[in-house]
């Protein structure tokens, strides 16, 4: 029996970050953007939940915020197996005996 968790756990990182870490702020995606050294839209694609989180700019929330890379990396992980669970019953694949 496969643990389902509750789809308000299936937060999309970006969603997270733009409302718990970037809005209290008050910067803008451009200021903050340019702080980070990468283009507005990509940045912006994120926070949006239209992208997922590279290593890399975690490690840029890391430095400019102080919230672990890693845990951001775990959170975008999460949802990614939460998005792949709600069709893994259309992935045909048979269990192999012995595989070595």
């Amino acid at each position: 029996m496969a643990l389902k968790l509750h789809s308000s756990l299936n937060v999309h990182v970006g969603d997270f970050l733009k409302s718990e870490i970037v809005a209290p702020t008050g910067m803008s995606v451009k200021a903050l953007a340019d702080h980070f050294g990468v283009s507005r839209q990509a940045l912006s694609t994120l926070l949006n939940g239209n992208a997922g989180l590279s290593p890399d700019m975690a490690i840029r929330f890391e430095k400019g915020f102080g919230i672990k890379a890693d845990t951001l990396m775990r959170m975008q992980t999460a949802y990614d197996m939460a998005r792949a669970r709600q069709h893994e019953q259309h992935i045909a694949v048979k269990r192999l005996n012995n595989a070595a």
